[in-house]
């Protein structure tokens, strides 16, 4: 009788601190007394690693420097990675492990559209938010996905500002398609489109390529045929330097235009000298203007979390990420819920984060996220241009 009595006492107290998680120590899965935890699937080795390694450092160093002043009401940020291959199977797997295994509070940094196509309903069905993933998916943007927060423009306006400029600026009437055969290529491609349809225009041409390979000579032959002044590319780094190096070779020389997720840093780095004259849209800050007060505080904590770590845009938008959350976390009180910080982000719907103006929801529509041009140098450096 009294075990079956201590049975019941013992049963009722974790029905208790079950039902009523504000009353545990923690008050949500991973949150502890002294620590919050984040989960990143991201491509961390092979041909696409510079891109989730760079939203990796970005988060991490956002979070040191956090961690330096105290942490988020007594709490330090802490990020447990885990390498997905730019693959969606991998991924399906890997955010499991984060979701079930690790326990984490929350998804952030996430890498490529494919993957995310696999994984949002996932952390969906299980109310994580996905935080800041490094893609401008157009269907991560459908409000039923509430439990998304997005911190880049969407392809669709990075592909606007190519063909406004292209047209605009240079007077281009024949533009050809480069694009990742995938859903994120996909996604690239019909943006490209509406821009075009918008003045009237058809695409010249269009190649493609398989995710994960560098298989570009096909493409590079169905577009040289075209002719056309201009190709823009929907691709990751590797690829994308492979069909303009072997684009130059061949005497093929249209104006390059990439798209933000290519990875421009890498990209410069893949391509040497064959660089010089390739635009890449952006949608962060310029990472080298320390004259902005939130890029200054982003490479004095790159700095801080690694004296190698050069400046560039994926882990520019990685810290901007870590900013966010933190930002989002300090307002939540000292009690979060991963239910709290969502109603949170989208009901306030504007963070200034040193300068830098977020926004969310709604708000969007009236202060959409900005897209700029930048243009590989001939010694690999970037520069900003507001015309071409």
């Amino acid at each position: 009788m009294r075990r079956l009595h201590r049975r019941i006492v013992i049963s009722l107290f974790i029905w208790f601190a079950v039902a009523n998680p504000l009353h545990a120590e923690a008050g949500e899965i991973g949150v502890s007394s002294d620590s919050i935890l984040f989960g990143q699937a991201a491509v961390l080795a092979g041909p696409s690693s510079a891109l989730g390694q760079g939203m990796r450092q970005g988060i991490l160093a956002a979070f040191a420097e956090i961690n330096a002043k105290g942490g988020i009401h007594g709490r330090k940020l802490k990020l447990v990675s885990r390498d997905d291959g730019y693959d969606p199977d991998r991924s399906i797997a890997q955010t499991k492990k984060l979701i079930e295994e690790d326990r984490v509070f929350a998804l952030i940094g996430a890498v490529g559209t494919p993957t995310a196509t696999a994984t949002v309903p996932i952390s969906a069905a299980a109310n994580v938010p996905f935080i800041g993933p490094f893609t401008g998916a157009e269907f991560l943007r459908a409000p039923e996905l509430s439990n998304v927060v997005n911190i880049r423009a969407s392809y669709g306006a990075e592909a606007e500002a190519w063909i406004k400029h292209l047209t605009e600026d240079l007077h281009f009437k024949n533009i050809a398609i480069f694009y990742q055969d995938d859903s994120f290529g996909r996604d690239g491609l019909a943006g490209v489109k509406r821009a075009l349809e918008k003045r009237g225009m058809e695409l010249s041409a269009e190649g493609t390529f398989e995710r994960n390979t560098k298989a570009v000579s096909g493409a590079l032959r169905t577009l040289k045929r075209a002719e056309p002044e201009a190709v823009v590319m929907v691709g990751t780094y590797g690829p994308c330097a492979e069909f303009i190096k072997l684009a130059h070779k061949g005497g093929f020389n249209p104006t390059f235009v990439n798209i933000s997720f290519v990875g421009a840093n890498a990209l410069a780095r893949e391509l040497g000298a064959e660089g010089n004259g390739v635009i890449v849209s952006q949608v962060v800050p310029f990472p080298w203007d320390a004259s902005v007060k939130v890029v200054a505080e982003y490479q004095a904590a790159a700095k801080a979390l690694d004296p190698d770590l050069k400046p560039e845009f994926v882990s520019l938008e990685g810290y901007l990420s870590g900013r966010l959350v933190a930002a989002a976390l300090e307002m939540s009180g000292p009690n979060p819920t991963r239910a709290g910080l969502l109603q949170l982000i989208n009901s306030i719907g504007r963070f200034d984060i040193s300068g830098n103006i977020m926004t969310f929801g709604p708000q969007t529509h009236d202060a959409p996220a900005k897209v700029f041009l930048t243009v590989i140098q001939p010694d690999g450096s970037f520069k900003a241009v507001e015309k071409l």
